[in-house]
């Protein structure tokens, strides 16, 4: 039996006849990937459909930032909610969320993947063209919290080159991803970080001004993103969300219209796959290695304790290269 199959088979014994909930509502929260709008028009159908599966009333909570989010959960403004990887790890870390599920994409793709774009009549076809004329180019990058818009290209690009952005380039500006695509799109900004995922939705909701953008780095792929809970939860009511997450849009006589909505969110969105916190593992060794280097290239630090604290990075490292290695064999 195939592991999609034996993940579904348990979530329908749980959504058959789940524990009775210890509450009667649940609040969702959803990271500013988009314009408010557009994040509503998204998830306010989801909530109020996913709310009728579990008979709880589900609420949504939106932020400014990431972070917003990240606290909201923190202090139990918000029992469960959709990350980014990077996001994700500073809400376990802060919130003590655990991951639970797995966003799809409609088309099937396996992640996503970091950007790097510039106008289509930008003089600028490669990062090695941008980084060499950086003292004359304003940035548009991401959230601090973002995966695809500030970790990754943090580590596959400026921190790989030594490169402080802060310092390198003539300004630089931090923007959800709808917004760093309009930048460039209108001229605002010479280049921006994005993802894949958000060009998709920009060519659906800006066709014309997405003709404007041209990418000119791409990142290796990047774990599609998580729904987390907070640890705390009564597991009657981690049961439920379980259930009702992994039978959305795959089962009862609403399937095909959850299937509907999923699809309306974003570029598309699939049934949700199972998933834990060892997906996280990837970006938890991308944020410590980033780490490493900051310390390695740190003026202000001695020898002694800068062998300290790399010394207790790489320990970290080795720790989650044993967990992921014997995670594999289950």
């Amino acid at each position: 039996m195939s592991r999609i199959v034996i993940t579904l088979f348990m979530a329908l014994c749980l959504f058959a006849a789940p524990a009775k909930a210890e509450v009667k509502e649940l609040t969702f929260g959803v990271i500013p990937t988009d314009s408010l709008d557009n994040l509503k028009k998204w998830f306010e159908p989801f909530a109020e459909h996913l709310g009728k599966k579990m008979g709880v009333k589900i609420n949504t909570r939106y932020g400014n930032d990431y972070a917003a989010i990240i606290e909201a959960m923190r202090f139990k403004k918000v029992d469960f909610a959709w990350f980014g990887n990077k996001s994700a790890i500073e809400a376990a870390n802060r919130a003590g969320a655990e991951v639970f599920a797995q966003r799809r994409d409609l088309d099937g793709a396996p992640g996503y993947w970091s950007v790097v774009i510039v106008h289509k009549d930008s003089p600028y076809n490669s990062i090695d063209e941008i980084i060499a004329d950086g003292k004359n180019l304003v940035f548009g990058n991401g959230d601090a919290n973002s995966t695809s818009g500030y970790l990754v290209p943090t580590y596959y690009i400026w921190s790989a080159k030594g490169i402080n952005p802060g310092e390198h380039f003539k300004e630089v500006r931090n923007a959800n991803h709808e917004t760093n695509n309009l930048a460039v799109a209108r001229k605002q900004v010479d280049f921006a970080t994005n993802n894949t995922m958000a060009q998709k939705r920009f060519q659906k909701s800006n066709p014309e001004m997405a003709r404007n953008i041209k990418i000119v780095w791409q990142s290796p792929l990047i774990p599609n993103d998580p729904i987390c809970w907070r640890k705390d939860l009564p597991q009657e009511t981690k049961a439920m969300l379980k259930a009702a997450f992994l039978a959305f849009g795959r089962t009862g006589p609403q399937a095909e219209n959850e299937r509907k909505i999923l699809a309306g969110i974003g570029s598309g969105w699939a049934p949700f796959n199972n998933s834990d916190n060892r997906q996280l593992i990837p970006i938890r060794q991308i944020n410590l290695v980033k780490d490493k280097r900051k310390i390695e290239n740190n003026k202000d630090l001695n020898k002694e304790e800068k062998l300290k604290r790399i010394a207790e990075i790489d320990r970290k490292l080795a720790e989650l290269k044993t967990y992921f290695q014997l995670a594999k064999k289950f």
